[in-house]
């Protein structure tokens, strides 16, 4: 069989090497991650059809209004990982507080804990622009058996030993990565079964692509702004190509496939920035490392960065990596 037509689980199955710890729990949660995409996947392309676009009239601990979409994705992703008995906590973006999950004696034995977006780029779900699922998998620091705590996920990104996305777009996705590098498997939706469709992504050294939300432009640091009039020069190799979806799912994936560079720098009006380091930036940083690419804040890598809160935000700047360095040097010129 060809690797065009090898199915995730085949995949799973077929590379015990890539699992640091055991594989048949982490195949597991994988395995549970995907199924919950199918779920979403099926209730997204019902949108326009059933009453499930709008806002519901909530916002949630980022104080970012709340769609249909965000809550279904998040109830499905969380029963899902709950009822498959795998987990012992899950931090998601759509939830103030991190949820512990018990076993049936209240003493969960599960080595893993998810941080998630379950519904990333929500706000373009009503103009049918791609939306995703972001997820990392950290194994857990306290004590098997005792109940998880806040910093089981406090943990730095280079210690996560799993991260991906599902892409909800033209076809649904999911690519992940254990450390071994990146693989992307398309779903089949006749049959609902996700085939290996971009073996060993690798992000382009160097491309002629830029995507960032230049509406914000006035209220970027100096550093910035200098890095974006050079993409914007008159020169031999440029102008750049300008690419911004406002969806960070389909944004980072596209700079993965085609190079570039992504950032979502600090701002006036939010100083820390907006992504969120724990299931946001860290999850893309590994992803986008393992592929060969660059991941900062602008000064620093991402994955060295411990967080202090569950919901901390943090500038990014990911992609090729000699785009990324060039970035950087601009900023620190101008600091």
């Amino acid at each position: 069989m060809s690797k065009r037509h090898t199915t995730l689980g085949e995949f799973l199955i077929g590379r015990p090497e890539e699992f640091e710890y055991d594989n048949a729990e982490l195949s597991q949660l994988l395995n549970a991650i995907r199924l919950a995409g199918k779920v979403v996947s099926h209730e997204i392309r019902k949108a326009g059809l059933v009453d499930i676009t709008g806002t519901i009239g909530t916002t949630n601990v980022q104080g970012e209004e709340q769609k249909k979409l965000d809550i279904f994705a998040n109830e499905a992703f969380i029963n899902t990982l709950t009822n498959r008995d795998i987990v012992c906590g899950i931090v998601s973006e759509e939830d103030d507080e991190m949820i512990s999950i018990s076993g049936a004696d209240n003493r969960n034995r599960n080595k893993y804990v998810v941080v998630m977006d379950p519904l990333d780029g929500s706000s373009n779900i009503d103009s049918n622009i791609t939306v995703g699922t972001i997820f990392g998998i950290f194994r857990r620091v306290s004590p098997v058996g005792t109940p998880v705590t806040e910093e089981d996920f406090l943990q730095p990104g280079n210690l996560q030993v799993a991260a991906g996305f599902i892409a909800y777009g033209t076809s649904t996705m999911m690519v992940y990565t254990t450390g071994n590098g990146v693989n992307g498997f398309t779903l089949n939706p006749a049959i609902g079964t996700y085939y290996l469709s971009h073996p060993n992504v690798q992000v382009p050294k160097m491309s002629n692509i830029y995507s960032v939300n230049e509406g914000g432009y006035v209220h970027f640091p100096q550093g910035v702004k200098d890095y974006i009039k050079y993409c914007q020069k008159e020169e031999e190799d440029r102008p750049y190509t300008a690419r911004y979806v406002g969806s960070m799912v389909a944004d980072v994936w596209r700079t993965m496939l085609m190079g570039g560079i992504y950032f979502y720098p600090e701002s006036t009006g939010k100083p820390e920035g907006k992504l969120r380091l724990l299931y946001e930036c860290n999850p893309f940083a590994f992803l986008i490392e393992q592929a060969g690419g660059m991941a900062t804040n602008g000064h620093q890598r991402i994955m060295d960065i411990k967080p202090t809160d569950i919901h901390q935000r943090m500038p990014f700047f990911g992609g090729s990596k000699q785009m990324v360095e060039r970035a950087m040097k601009f900023i620190a010129k101008a600091k």
